[in-house]
C-alpha cells in the first residue's frame, strides 16, 4: 500500500473527516454503557436519589447530622441549612409534609457540603437501622466516639457502590418521612437518562452513516484513479512491456486487484480507526468500572490474539496463491471465449471445459480451504465472547454480593467487554486482510512502476514540411529482449512518397518486426528507421504515428458503429471521407447493403461481421486518417482475388493522387508484383530488392515463392 501512498494522500480530507466521524461515533459507543449503568444503578436501585446534598432536611436528621459531624464538616452543615417553621408554597408543593424543617441555602458550596455530609450522613443511617436516631443527642461523649470510630471504619471497608446504595436508601427514607414522591423523582432520572442515551445512540448512527460516506467516496475516488492510471500506463506498454505481463493478468489486476484495495482502504477508515479506539477506550472504562474483573478481559485478548495469530499463519500464504489463479482462471476464459470457433471446428469443447475446470477447481479449493479457516474463526469468538460473558456474570454476582459493584456496573463491564473482544477481533480481520490488499496493491504498483522502453525524447524534433512519406532503414539490426539471435540484420531500404513498396517471405522472416519498428513500437537494435528525414527516436511518439495509417495482421474493429470506427483515427472527420475511404476499400457493397448505413452497429470486436467485411473496414479506416504513410501487414489476405485486385488499383490512384507512401506486406505474389518496389526477407535478411521482373531474374527465393502460386504466365501478365 505504501508505494500506492501519493494516490492516497490526494483525497487525505476525506480521510481525515472519515476518521473524524468514525471517532465521534466510537465515542458515542462507549458513553451509552455508563448511561445504562446510571439507570440502574441510579435510577432504579436508588431511585433517581444520586445527591446527598439534600434540600430538605427533618429536624430530627438535621440535628443527629450536626451531632455527628466535627470542626469545619459541622460549620459547613450550619451554613448549608436554614431553620424553616413554615415552609413556602415552593418546598410544601414537593415535600407534602413538611414543617418544622432544615432548607438548604441558595448560595451554599455544593462539594464542601457534599463532604462534610459523607461521615455523619452514614451515621445516621446506623442509627436509624436501630432505630436509635432520635437518641443521639442524648448520647455521651464516650458513646459518640465510639460511634464516629464505627462510622470511620465502616466508609473505609466499604466501596463506593454500597455506600451510594446505603445513602440511596438513607434519602429515600428521608424523603418518604418528608411526604415526597420517590417515584417522581426515580421516573424523572430515568427519562432524562433514556433521553439522553437516545440523543447520543442518534449522534452516533449519524456519525456512522456520514463516516462511511466519506470512506465510501475516499475509496472509489482513490480507485477511480488508480484504474485510469494503470490504463494510461498499460496505453503507454510497448510489445515488450505487454509480453512481460499477460493480458488475463492486466485485466485481473485493472478490477480485482483495485477492488481489494479499495475495499480495504473503506474498511480501513470504518474499522481501523474505530477499533483500537472501541477496544482501548472500552478497555479504560471496563477498569474504572470494576478493575478487579478486568482479568477476564486479559485472560480474553490473550486468546482471541492467539486464535488469531493461528488464522493468519493458515490463511495468509494462500492469499497470494488465490490472486494468481485468479490470472489463470481469466487467461483460461479469454483463450476458449476467443477461440470458440476453433474449438468448435475441431470439436474439442470437452477438452477446453476440462482445462477451464482445472483452474476452476484450483481456484475453488484454495478459496473453500481460505473460507473455511475463516468460517471456523467465528465459531471459536463467539465461544470466547459468551465464556467471557458467562465468567463475568458469575465473578459479578459473587462480587454484587459482597457489596463492591453494582448490578448495573456488571452490566456495564459486560458490554464494555464485548466491546474489547470485537474491536480486537475486527483487528484481527483487517490484520488478514491488510495482507492481501498489500499483494493486490503491489501487483497494481508492478505495472505503475514499469518504465516504458518506448519513450518520448528529451527535447524532440519537428517534422520538416518539404518531406513528407520518405521512409529509411539504415543499416538496421533488431533483436527482442533477452534473444540469443536477431530477427533483423543489416536492413537498409528506401520507401519514396508516392510509390508502393512491397514486401514478402517466409512465414518468421522478420516481416511484421519491419514495419513495426516504422511507427516505432519497438526501438531497433543498431541502426536507424528515419520518417521524413528524422530518426523516429528524435521524434514525440504522437507525431510520429500521426504520419502513420496501419492495418495490422489481424483486423479489430471496436464496439459502435461504422462511423465510430472510421472516426477512430480523426477528430473531425466528414461524412465524404468516410464515403471515399468505404469506396477505395471496396466496402461500399456491404455497407449499402445495411439499414442504418455507415451508422449501423459494429459488435465488440467486429464478430457482427464477416472476415472479409472486417479487414476492409479496417483498411477504410486507415484511409480516412489520411497519412502520409499506409502500412498493410498482409491486411489483404481474407480479400477474393478481384476485390484484391481492385482496390490495389485505387491504392495506386490514391498514390499517385495524395503521393502517399504504402507499405504492403503479402503472401501472395499477386497482391505485391505490381509494386514500384519489393524486398524479398529470408531469415531476417533481404535477399533482393527491385520490381517484380527483376526479382524474377535475379532471386531465387522470390523465384521459388512466385512459382509455387501462379503459372509463368501469370507470372509475366501486364
Amino acid at each position: 500500500m505504501i508505494r500506492l501512498r501519493h494516490y492516497i494522500v490526494r483525497y487525505w480530507y476525506l480521510m481525515v473527516l472519515g476518521i473524524a466521524c468514525i471517532l465521534g461515533q466510537a465515542a458515542a459507543e462507549l458513553s451509552l454503557p455508563g448511561y445504562m449503568s446510571n439507570i440502574v444503578t441510579n435510577g432504579i436501585q436508588t431511585d433517581g436519589l444520586t445527591a446527598i446534598d439534600s434540600k430538605v432536611w427533618t429536624s430530627a436528621t438535621y440535628e443527629a447530622l450536626i451531632t455527628l459531624s466535627e470542626g469545619e464538616d459541622r460549620d459547613v452543615i450550619k451554613s448549608s441549612y436554614t431553620y424553616v417553621e413554615h415552609p413556602d408554597d415552593i418546598i410544601t408543593k414537593t415535600y407534602t409534609k413538611a414543617g418544622n424543617v432544615y432548607v438548604r441555602n441558595d448560595d451554599y458550596n455544593r462539594d464542601a457540603l457534599v463532604q462534610a455530609l459523607k461521615k455523619p450522613l452514614y451515621g445516621v443511617s446506623l442509627l436509624k437501622e436501630k432505630g436509635q436516631l432520635s437518641l443521639v443527642t442524648l448520647m455521651s461523649d464516650e458513646e459518640r466516639t465510639a460511634l464516629k470510630a464505627q462510622i470511620n471504619e465502616e466508609l473505609n471497608s466499604l466501596g463506593e457502590t454500597e455506600l451510594k446504595l446505603t445513602f440511596g436508601q438513607l434519602l429515600k427514607n428521608e424523603y418518604n418521612d418528608l411526604g415526597a414522591s420517590t417515584d417522581n423523582i426515580r421516573n424523572r432520572y430515568i427519562l432524562n437518562a433514556g433521553i439522553k442515551m437516545l440523543v447520543i445512540a442518534f449522534i452516533g448512527a449519524a456519525l456512522s452513516f456520514i463516516g462511511a460516506a466519506f470512506a465510501s467516496l475516499f475509496g472509489a475516488k482513490v480507485a477511480r484513479d488508480i484504474r485510469l492510471n494503470l490504463f494510461k500506463k498499460v496505453e503507454s506498454f510497448s510489445d515488450e512491456e505487454m509480453n512481460r505481463f499477460s493480458t488475463a493478468s492486466l485485466i485481473t489486476r485493472s478490477t480485482n486487484d483495485i477492488t481489494q484495495v479499495q475495499v480495504v482502504l473503506i474498511i480501513f477508515i470504518r474499522l481501523i480507526c474505530f477499533a483500537p479506539v472501541l477496544g482501548i477506550g472500552a478497555l479504560i472504562m471496563a477498569i474504572r468500572t470494576s478493575l478487579s474483573m478486568t482479568w477476564i478481559i486479559a485472560l480474553s485478548i490473550l486468546m482471541l490474539i492467539g486464535v488469531l495469530i493461528i488464522t493468519m499463519i493458515i490463511a495468509l500464504p494462500k492469499f497470494k496463491i488465490v490472486q494468481s489463479l485468479i490470472d489463470r482462471l481469466n487467461l483460461s476464459m479469454r483463450e476458449n471465449l476467443s477461440g470458440l470457433l476453433v474449438i468448435r471446428a475441431f470439436g474439442n469443447e470437452e477438452a477446453a471445459e476440462r482445462r477451464f475446470d482445472v483452474a476452476n477447481t484450483d481456484l475453488t479449493k484454495v478459496n473453500l480451504f481460505v473460507n473455511r479457516v475463516m468460517v471456523a474463526l467465528m465459531p471459536v469468538m463467539q465461544l470466547i465472547m459468551n465464556g467471557v460473558s458467562l465468567a463475568i456474570v458469575y465473578i459479578g454476582a459473587i462480587q454484587v454480593n459482597q457489596g463492591v459493584v453494582a448490578i448495573g456496573d456488571i452490566m456495564a463491564f459486560l458490554q464494555y467487554a464485548m466491546m474489547i473482544i470485537m474491536g480486537f477481533l475486527m483487528i484481527g480481520m483487517m490484520a488478514i486482510m491488510l495482507p492481501r490488499a498489500a499483494i493486490s496493491a503491489g501487483r497494481i504498483a508492478d505495472v505503475l512502476e514499469t518504465k516504458a522502453t518506448i519513450l518520448d525524447p528529451d527535447t524532440p524534433l519537428s517534422f520538416k514540411d518539404n518531406i513528407k512519406g520518405l521512409i529509411e532503414f539504415n543499416h538496421v539490426t533488431f533483436h527482442y529482449p533477452e534473444a540469443d539471435q536477431p530477427v533483423l540484420k543489416d536492413i537498409t531500404f528506401k520507401a519514396n512518397p508516392g510509390e508502393v513498396t512491397a514486401i514478402i517471405g517466409s512465414t518468421g522472416s522478420g516481416k511484421s518486426t519491419l514495419i513495426n519498428l516504422i511507427p516505432r513500437f519497438y526501438d531497433v537494435s543498431d541502426g536507424e528507421v528515419k520518417v521524413d528525414g528524422i530518426d523516429v527516436r528524435q521524434v514525440r511518439l504522437h507525431d510520429l504515428r500521426e504520419h502513420i495509417g496501419l492495418v495490422p495482421q489481424k483486423s479489430h474493429l471496436f464496439g459502435g458503429t461504422i462511423r465510430s470506427n472510421m472516426s477512430f483515427g480523426h477528430d473531425t472527420i466528414t461524412e465524404d471521407i468516410i464515403n471515399q475511404s468505404i469506396d477505395i476499400a471496396q466496402a461500399r457493397e456491404f455497407v449499402a447493403q445495411l439499414p442504418e448505413g455507415i451508422d449501423a452497429p459494429i459488435a465488440q470486436g467486429g464478430s457482427n461481421v464477416s472476415g472479409g467485411q472486417k479487414q476492409r473496414l479496417a483498411i477504410a479506416r486507415a484511409l480516412a486518417k489520411q497519412p502520409e504513410i499506409l502500412i498493410f501487414d498482409d491486411s489483404f489476405s481474407a480479400l477474393d482475388f478481384k476485390t484484391d485486385a481492385t482496390l490495389r488499383q485505387e491504392l495506386r490512384t490514391l498514390c499517385d493522387q495524395q503521393h502517399t507512401t504504402v507499405i504492403l506486406v503479402g503472401q501472395r505474389i499477386a497482391t505485391i508484383m505490381d509494386a514500384a518496389q519489393i524486398l524479398v526477407l529470408d531469415e531476417g535478411e533481404i535477399v533482393g530488392q527491385g520490381s517484380h521482373d527483376e526479382l524474377l531474374k535475379t532471386c531465387q527465393v522470390y523465384q521459388e515463392i512466385a512459382y509455387s502460386q501462379l503459372s509463368k504466365e501469370e507470372l509475366s501478365h501486364e
